[in-house]
């Protein structure tokens, strides 16, 4: 039996954009048969007085731009960010949802949280504060953040500069990018082209 085909996907919590792929991109999993790996990266964002006048334009754009598409998709909230986030504490809880098979309902909660300002994501306290509500054992996470989802972290990044990401979300399959939200309906076209030349094996 053949292996499913892989589709990578590179994820930040503090990207609203990576926010408005991960409903579809669990939907794409379905309808393509693929087998999506999620992989956490964190994006490096400058502060306010670290960016230009321009810079700050387009962040304000990108924020307009990112509510009016989550409108289309059934009008969840995306408030700006209060700050420049250190996301690495959300990113460690989201290695800890993989292991204990939680994944989807870990993000579920993170992004709509974060971006309801309901959340800060780079404190570890608030991140436990998720986990318990799903009934993970918060001992465990503390313990699993201090070493092992550390070096899975700096993994999942190296690996991420090895696929030459540059920003999330990034899906990569076959080693070619597609970045950003509105770009999915390219991926489908590949995946499509794939199903229809019957070409579905992994690749080598």
């Amino acid at each position: 039996m053949l292996n499913k085909t892989m589709v990578k996907i590179y994820f930040d919590y503090k990207s609203p954009f990576a926010y408005l792929a991960f409903e579809p991109a669990l939907k794409l999993a379905k309808e393509f048969d693929v087998e999506i790996r999620w992989i956490p990266y964190i994006l490096r964002i400058k502060g306010k007085g670290e960016r230009s006048l321009y810079s700050e334009w387009k962040v304000r754009y990108s924020y307009r731009d990112a509510r009016r598409l989550a409108n289309r998709q059934g009008g969840f909230p995306i408030r700006g960010p209060r700050k420049v986030y250190d996301s690495t504490p959300s990113l460690l809880g989201s290695l800890f949802a993989m292991r204990e098979d939680c994944f989807v309902d870990y993000s579920r909660e993170v992004f709509s949280r974060f971006f309801d300002h309901r959340l800060e994501i780079d404190q570890l306290e608030e991140v436990c504060g998720v986990l318990k509500y799903l009934k993970q054992d918060t001992k465990d996470f503390r313990e699993f953040a201090e070493e092992e989802g550390l070096e899975l972290l700096d993994r999942a990044i190296a690996e991420g500069e090895s696929d030459h990401v540059f920003g999330v979300p990034m899906f990569v399959y076959r080693g070619e990018q597609f970045w950003g939200a509105d770009r999915i309906w390219l991926l489908r076209d590949r995946l499509r082209d794939r199903d229809q030349s019957g070409d579905c094996a992994a690749p080598s």
